[in-house]
Order: C-alpha cells, then structure tokens, then sequence
C-alpha cells in the first residue's frame, strides 16, 4: 500500500460534494417514502455542510488573499482565486435555490416557478463562466451541468406548477438528450480501452488508467440513466404507487459512490479554499508531520522465507564482488616514487 500515491491526485472538494448529495439522496427517497419523519430542515442538513464549508473556505481564502499582497504574484494565483469566487457566487445562488425549495416543500407557499428563479439564473450565468474557464484551461464540472440543463429547470418548474401537464417522460427530454451524449462518450472510452488493451505500444500505466477511466464512466452513467428512466415511470405511476422512492433511488446512489471513488483520481483543484495555497495532501503532511513518515513508505506483503534467501543472496553477491575488487586492486603493480626531501639552502 502506497498511502502517497494514493493521495497524491485526491481532490477534496468532489469529495465533499459528492459524499453530501450521497447523504441527502438517500434522506431524500426516505423522506418521501415516509421511512422517517424529520423536518425538511433536517433532512437537508448534508446540502447545509456543504454550503457551510464553502462559504466558510470562500472566506478565509479571501481574508489570506487581502492580508498578504505578496501571495498574489505567486504563479496562477490571480487565476485561482478569481476561480474561487466565480464558484462561491454559483453556490450562494444555489443554496438560494434549496432554501426556497426546502421551505416549499415545508410549507408549499411559493410557487416552483419562483423556486427555479436562482437556478435558472445560474444556469445563464454558467455559460459566462464556461467560456472563461475554457481559455485559462480551468475545470467547469458543475457550470457545464448546469448551462446544458437550463431548459430542463423550466420544464420542472412549469410541470410542479401543472401548468403544463406533459407525461414526465416528455418532461425528461432535455435530460434524455444529455444522457444519450453521455453514453457516446462512454461507448467510445470503453472502445478505445479495449483497443489500447491489444496495443503493444503503450506503456502498462497508461493502459490501466484507460481502463479504470472506462471502468468508472461505465459505473457513472448507466446506473444514472437507469435511475432517471426509473424516476420517470414513478412519476407517471404515482397515483398507482405511492411510495417505492428508495428502491428508485439505488442507481443514483451508486453513481454517487461511484463520483466518491473517482474523486481519489481526480486532478485540479483551487489551491485558494481556505487560503492553504497548495495541494491538499501536502497541507494535510504538513500539518501533521507523524502522518509523514507513514506516507512516505511503501508495504508489501511477502513471505519471510523469499525475504531471507533474497537477503543471504544480495550479502554474497555483495561479498563476492568487494573481493573480486579487492583482488583487481592487489594484482595491479604499484609505481615506486623516490623519497624527495627539501633541504634549506646553505
């Protein structure tokens, strides 16, 4: 086991994100199902974390960002932290959102029109955010889901309010389209692993990292697109099964495992959260420097008896070759120098 390695590419903020809505999903289904009887409050507390966490991270970034001008000139910084705050606005407009859609499903005085007002502003907004992510080559996960689904926001909106009364199938079309472009992409990662696989050309490295990438989106988007088709038939079979929201939630709740695991792997990050301007692995060592010496070593398991021969045979090799060198050096002829003395002049 190789802790290093293992952290060396984990990315906190997917794992915080994903392990939250891995949470509040299952609450979720159990709260419809009427398995448990907590306030919508309550059952939101993992969206809350989250939030919490990135307002919290947001702050303390900008407090170490405006008391040390000179952390400013440090390479990409200025890149970093306009990201941070470009992301921190996108989540203070979505828990804008899940507080207006908690209290309606608390209360039902609003209407969903209203509810769906942030999101849908933040779905706009994301397409700004993309454009300039793409030309200082930053990651946009959550800016890209959100600008492709903007149509899928209003058609929520505009079906919870029955002002449209379209089976939810048809209501899903939008997400339909987004899925089927995902399933091309996985399709073509599972080909091109397979291909790379026959390749005598390709280092083993890389040809196991195609093969977990094609693994992993495998696990992603089936399991999602399941659990979107399920969804759909709940919904237009309401009437009939009132309940069953927790079996129709397994898939999601895979997928959400799945993006948990992945985020071990996942590269990037802004080194701006919490103004610790660096990878979160090294701050984590170097907070804690006993977890050092724990990070820096390599185990394997083998068998003590493999361990000895393999140690008496490197001793002798070892011994055999200081001797044949010490022998090289007795056999070879030594020059004879005169003595030379320096004497004073008389």
């Amino acid at each position: 086991m190789n802790l290093k390695n293992f952290f060396q590419d984990f990315n906190p903020s997917k794992f915080l994100v994903f392990s939250c809505l891995l949470v509040f999903s299952l609450l979720f289904a159990l709260r419809q199902d009427d398995s448990i009887s907590w306030s919508y409050w309550v059952i939101f507390l993992p969206i809350w974390l989250w939030k919490g966490t990135v307002i919290v991270g947001a702050s303390v970034g900008s407090y170490v960002w405006w008391k040390n001008p000179h952390y400013r000139m440090e390479g990409d910084s200025y890149v970093q932290y306009k990201a941070m705050v470009m992301c921190t606005g996108l989540h203070l407009l979505l828990l804008m959102f899940e507080v207006l859609a908690c209290d309606n499903l608390e209360t039902e005085n609003h209407s969903w029109i209203l509810v769906f007002i942030p999101l849908m502003f933040m779905s706009v907004v994301s397409i700004g955010i993309c454009v300039w992510a793409v030309k200082n080559e930053r990651s946009f996960e959550m800016e890209l889901f959100c600008s492709v689904n903007v149509l899928q926001f209003i058609f929520l909106a505009l079906r919870l309010d029955k002002i449209i009364n379209w089976s939810w199938v048809i209501v899903f079309i939008p997400i339909w389209v987004v899925m089927c472009v995902a399933l091309i992409g996985v399709l073509y990662a599972v080909v091109l692993a397979v291909i790379l696989l026959k390749s005598p050309d390709i280092i083993p490295e890389q040809r196991r990292g195609n093969i977990s990438s094609a693994i992993g989106y495998s696990f992603l988007v089936i399991p999602l697109l399941v659990f979107e088709i399920l969804l759909a038939d709940r919904m237009d079979n309401s009437t009939n099964n009132p309940k069953n929201y927790t079996a129709v939630t397994v898939p999601l709740l895979m997928s959400l495992v799945t993006l948990v695991c992945l985020s071990f792997g996942s590269k990037g990050g802004n080194h701006w959260w919490f103004g610790i301007r660096k990878d979160f692995c090294q701050f984590v060592l170097g907070v804690c420097p006993f977890l050092q010496e724990y990070g820096n070593i390599s185990y394997s398991i083998q068998n003590n008896e493999t361990e000895s021969e393999e140690s008496s045979v490197d001793t002798s090799e070892k011994l055999k070759t200081s001797t044949s060198k010490k022998d090289l050096v007795d056999e070879q002829p030594r020059a004879v120098v005169p003595v030379l003395s320096i004497e004073m002049p008389d």
